[in-house]
């Protein structure tokens, strides 16, 4: 979905899923916009009701409460907060250049959006900046609030927020931003192109107001696709916008508006936060917080041995035996994320910024191979066994986290390893040596690279039950390289930044995905995102569809996507293993501490109990 959570990820790349971004707004779920109405309110009433049910169908997060207590707190003390990975944070610290979700979760501490989000994932004007738009959604217009502030003082102006714009349209820029969210604003690909040298549909009305005019408004702006982030272009204008992202400004000493300032930064391993005496909802209550990476086999003893007051995500394989720790109380909530298998058909043109479909190429072009690699395996088995019931299988590509529009109705294969066998040998695949595995219809070997990631104890034996999998039913899949790969390798492989390895042809990845439910940052043509490399024309069709003046419309907005999940359990250019909750141990003495999806500006407000 479109844009990895802005402030997440981004969730880009989930897995982290994550890659945080997904496209124009990124970081998982997007900032988005509108007021709510009685038809709204209804629709929540039946997103709760969903969301039972997929607690029904497999997930224990019904167990759980998304907010700790509140209440006031002690002024002062440090927050220590853990960063849950085996690896180190890539370091690319700015809303506007980031790829991974763990950036992004960097990146919240001390920089946010300038525009609020509820739970509907619909703007408010709670923000940072409020906003208004005329009655057919072309021009928006964005006042920022007086006491918004860089953390060096100088004030975040309309100019700053245009500037992002500006670099994220310029031909130079190296980041993975730019997309349909940006292309729709007048003037943007004249800019882009070097055909102009301003945007025409970015104005700057005053100091803090800034006009946007769109030539192709979409549903997309109500949920997320206007870019909210700012960029402080008295620091970045003399940087040119090639060597902004590996500059001391984005990866040593990166400032935001949020509730804390970067003192410190331990490359890849940890930052120190100060508060921010001038954030603009007032000072934060804590005087520091210490971001720390670790590595999840010792989350468990850090938290216990009070090293840490919180991390990120707790790892759910190790709920059962860590779940009375004293003085610790779990979060959880339903994540909006998928894990997947992607199947690959082509290569990034990274000149003409599209993909390059190649079936012909593709050793996995048949859709019957795919189906059949489908029913091989068991996602529910996977997270009961892996995950203690905290991930269960996947269905569509739209999550239930946008119950609104997930369809938990599309039939969709299940664990059926002799059906999957029936669909080989109707396709023509025979095991023709005695080997036990088949070979393709027209006699030559079928043999499949797969990547999968390392991270935490049950990488290996999760991507070694898939590989069983598909040969119990006599499918030859082995690891490329004959080992897992770290996070940032197995996305430079997958195809972030527009390198696909010729040697993959098959991978576990997941997304993060956006407030906003459109996926075509994810499965898009001109998305860089879209590491399978897919295209159809149907597929095209409607994720057009689903952005066009009709789509303003629910209900045919809703129909549109309906088609299209049904559409990708046609064709499987991925399919989906296993949905997620997620986890977070807080501190029993942390106040005010919340994961819930509405809650973007909360972090000043945390603190410990008074004594």
């Amino acid at each position: 979905m479109k844009g990895l959570n802005k402030a997440l990820l981004a969730l880009l790349l989930v897995l982290v899923f994550a890659l945080a971004a997904c496209s124009g707004n990124d970081d998982g779920k997007k900032d988005d916009g509108e007021k709510k109405d009685d038809d709204n309110t209804a629709q929540q009433e039946e997103k709760d009701e969903k969301d039972g049910d997929v607690a029904g169908d497999g997930s224990r997060i019904d167990e759980f409460d998304t907010r700790g207590e509140a209440g006031e707190v002690e002024e002062g003390g440090t927050l220590k907060y853990g960063l849950v990975t085996d690896t180190p944070f890539e370091g690319t610290l700015n809303f506007n250049f980031y790829a991974g979700a763990f950036d992004a979760k960097v990146i919240e501490w001390f920089d946010e959006s300038l525009l609020g989000m509820d739970e509907d994932f619909q703007f408010t004007q709670d923000g940072a900046a409020t906003f208004e738009h005329n009655d057919d959604y072309t021009v928006w217009t964005f006042k920022i609030r007086d006491n918004v502030n860089w953390h060096d003082g100088e004030p975040v102006t309309a100019e700053d927020w245009a500037y992002s714009y500006e670099v994220i349209g310029h031909a130079d820029y190296d980041g993975p931003r730019y997309g349909s969210d940006f292309t729709i604003i007048e003037g943007m690909e004249a800019y882009n192109a070097g055909e102009a040298d301003t945007i025409s549909g970015i104005n700057v009305i005053d100091e803090k107001t800034l006009e946007i005019t769109y030539t192709d408004p979409t549903p997309s702006l109500l949920a997320g696709g206007i870019w909210s982030y700012a960029m402080p272009k008295h620091i970045f204008k003399d940087i040119p916008v090639a060597e902004m992202s590996a500059s001391d400004a984005v990866r040593k000493n990166p400032i935001g508006m949020g509730p804390f300032k970067v003192e410190s930064i331990v490359s890849g391993e940890s930052v120190v936060y100060s508060k921010n005496e001038d954030y603009w909802q007032g000072a934060p209550k804590l005087d520091e917080v210490i971001l720390k990476v670790v590595d999840s086999s010792v989350v468990a003893n850090e938290l216990k041995s009070g090293n840490l007051d919180t991390v990120d995500a707790f790892p759910t394989d190790q709920y059962e035996t860590n779940k009375d720790m004293e003085g610790v109380k779990f979060l959880g909530n339903v994540e909006g994320s998928y894990t997947y298998i992607g199947f690959k058909f082509g290569t990034w043109d990274k000149e003409n910024k599209q993909i390059e479909y190649k079936p012909e190429e593709s050793k996995v072009s048949d859709v019957e191979l795919r189906k059949a690699m489908w029913y091989a395996v068991d996602n529910d088995a996977v997270g009961e066994r892996f995950y203690d019931g905290f991930r269960w299988a996947g269905t569509t590509l739209i999550a239930p986290s946008h119950a609104s529009f997930h369809d938990g109705t599309i039939e969709t294969p299940k664990y059926d390893p002799e059906k999957a066998k029936e669909i080989l040998a109707d396709a023509g695949y025979e095991d023709t040596d005695g080997d036990g595995f088949v070979e393709n219809p027209d006699g030559s070997e079928l043999k499949l690279n797969f990547a999968s990631m390392s991270g935490g104890e049950t990488a290996e034996p999760i991507a070694n039950y898939y590989m069983q999998a598909w040969e119990a039913v006599g499918i030859n899949v082995e690891l490329l390289d004959g080992r897992l790969q770290e996070f940032n390798t197995f996305y430079d492989r997958v195809g972030n930044g527009g390198n696909d390895d010729p040697e993959l042809d098959i991978y576990m990845g997941a997304w993060s995905v956006g407030s906003d439910v459109d996926p075509t940052g994810l499965y898009g043509t001109k998305a860089m995102f879209n590491f399978p490399r897919y295209e159809s024309e149907k597929n095209t069709e409607l994720l057009e569809d689903g952005l066009s003046e009709d789509a303003f419309d629910l209900g045919y907005r809703q129909n549109v996507y309906k088609e299209w999940q049904q559409l990708m359990v046609d064709e499987i250019p991925v399919f989906p293993i296993l949905y997620r909750a997620m986890l977070v141990p807080i501190n029993e003495d942390l106040l005010n501490y919340t994961i819930d999806t509405e809650d973007n500006y909360y972090r000043h407000l945390i603190g410990f109990k008074k004594k």
